[in-house]
C-alpha cells in the first residue's frame, strides 16, 4: 500500500511538471510574440519597411511585413528551453532554420530572386534530410510501396519539405488564414506528439501554436495590422513540413506502427498542399505557366462569394477540421482508398465555391432577364 501511494505521488508529480511545461510553453511563446510584434511594427513605419499594396493585393494602404521576426524569435527561444532533447539530436535543425529565416528576410527587406529562394530551401532540406537523416523511409502500402531505397527516400523527402514550404507560403494572401491554418496544423502536432510520448516535437508544435495565436491577433487588427511575410512563412512552412516528416517517420516504428499516417499527415496540410494542386491544375487548363500569378486560389474563390478576409478564413479552417475528421474517421480503410477518398473530398471543397458562384450569376441573370 506505501508502494502504491509512493507511486501515485510519484504519477502526480511528473504529471504536473509536463503540464506546468506545457502551460510555461505556451504563455512564453505568446507573450514574446506579442511583445515583440508592438515594436516591429514601430520600427518598420519609422524605415518604411512595409507591403506595398499592387494589382493583385486586397489592401489599399502599406502594411508592416516583418511579423515573421517575431514568429522566428519566439520560437527558436521556445524551443531552445523545452525541446533540448530533439535539438541535440537534430544537429542541422537550427542551423536549416535561420538560413530560411535570413533568406525570408532579405525577400522582405530587399526581394531575393524565386531560384534563390529555392536554392535555400533545397540546402535547408539537405541539412535535415542527409545531415541529420531525418526523412520518409517507406509509403506503408501506398501504391503498393513500403520500404523506399536510400536515395529515392532522400530525394523524395527533400521534395516534400520544399512543396509544403511553397505551398504554406502561397496560401498567406488574406488577413488570418496562413496563421488560422498553421495554428490548426500545429494544434494537431500538439495532439499527436503528447499522445506518441514524443514531448520534445510536442513541445515545439506548442510554441508554433503560441507564437501564431499572438501574430493572429495583430494580423486581424485594423489599427495595428502586420504580415508575417516571405521570413514568417518559409520559417512556419518549413517547421509544418518537419514535424510531419517526424510524425511519418515516428509512426513506422515497430512499438508505434500507424499504418495511416501519411494519410493523417496529409489531412492535416490538406489546405496548402490541395490549394497548390487546384491552381496548378487551373493554370495549366488556361494553358498558362504553373508559376504565373492569377487570383485562383481557395481564398479567392471565397472572397468572389462576398465574404471578409475573417470569414473567409473561418471557412477554409472549418474546411481543414472536415477533412481531418474524414481521414480519422477511415483511418482503418485501406491507405491506397484512403489517399483517394481524401484528394476527392479536398477537391470537392476547393472547387464547391466556383459551383456556387456559377449558380449565383446564373441566378442574377435569369432574375435580370424576367425583370425586362
Amino acid at each position: 500500500m506505501k508502494n502504491l501511494s509512493l507511486e501515485a505521488i510519484a504519477n502526480f508529480i511528473g504529471y504536473s511538471s509536463l503540464y506546468l511545461k506545457v502551460i510555461l510553453s505556451f504563455l512564453l511563446s505568446f507573450l514574446l510574440t506579442f511583445i515583440a510584434i508592438p515594436k516591429i511594427i514601430r520600427v518598420s513605419y519609422r524605415k518604411q519597411l512595409m507591403d506595398i499594396p499592387g494589382s493583385r493585393s486586397s489592401h489599399t494602404r502599406k502594411i508592416p511585413r516583418l511579423g515573421g521576426v517575431a514568429i522566428y524569435f519566439a520560437i527558436t527561444v521556445v524551443a531552445s528551453i523545452f525541446c533540448f532533447d530533439m535539438l541535440s539530436k537534430v544537429i542541422f535543425f537550427s542551423a536549416a532554420l535561420v538560413l530560411l529565416f535570413f533568406i525570408g528576410l532579405m525577400d522582405d527587406l530587399l526581394v531575393v530572386a524565386p531560384q534563390k529562394k529555392l536554392f535555400a530551401q533545397i540546402l535547408s532540406a539537405l541539412m535535415i534530410v542527409v545531415g541529420s537523416n531525418i526523412r520518409i523511409e517507406s509509403f506503408f502500402g501506398l501504391f503498393g510501396i513500403f520500404e523506399l531505397p536510400y536515395w529515392i527516400s532522400v530525394f523524395f523527402t527533400i521534395f516534400i519539405i520544399v512543396l509544403i514550404i511553397n505551398s504554406y507560403n502561397l496560401i498567406d494572401g488574406i488577413d488570418g488564414l496562413a496563421s488560422g491554418v498553421g495554428i490548426l496544423i500545429s494544434l494537431s502536432f500538439v495532439f499527436i506528439f503528447f499522445r506518441l510520448y514524443d514531448y520534445s516535437m510536442g513541445f515545439l508544435a506548442i510554441a508554433i501554436l503560441g507564437s501564431l495565436l499572438a501574430f493572429l491577433y495583430f494580423n486581424l487588427s485594423n489599427q495595428y495590422k502586420i504580415f508575417m511575410g516571405d521570413t514568417g512563412s518559409m520559417v512556419v512552412g518549413y517547421l509544418i513540413a518537419f514535424m510531419a516528416i517526424k510524425f511519418i517517420s515516428l509512426s513506422s516504428m515497430p512499438w508505434v506502427k500507424i499504418e495511416s499516417a501519411p494519410i493523417i499527415a496529409i489531412a492535416i496540410l490538406i489546405i496548402p498542399l490541395i490549394d497548390t494542386l487546384s491552381v496548378i491544375i487551373i493554370r495549366l487548363m488556361k494553358r498558362k505557366s504553373p508559376f504565373t500569378a492569377d487570383q485562383n486560389h481557395i481564398h479567392h474563390r471565397i472572397l468572389r462569394l462576398g465574404f471578409n478576409h475573417t470569414k473567409t478564413t473561418l471557412i477554409i479552417c472549418a474546411a481543414n477540421v472536415l477533412l481531418i475528421v474524414l481521414a480519422y474517421q477511415i483511418r482503418h480503410f485501406n491507405i491506397s482508398l484512403m489517399l483517394l477518398i481524401l484528394i476527392c473530398a479536398a477537391l470537392f471543397l476547393s472547387y464547391m465555391p466556383l459551383v456556387v458562384s456559377e449558380f449565383l450569376n446564373r441566378r442574377k441573370l435569369v432574375q435580370r432577364q424576367n425583370s425586362n
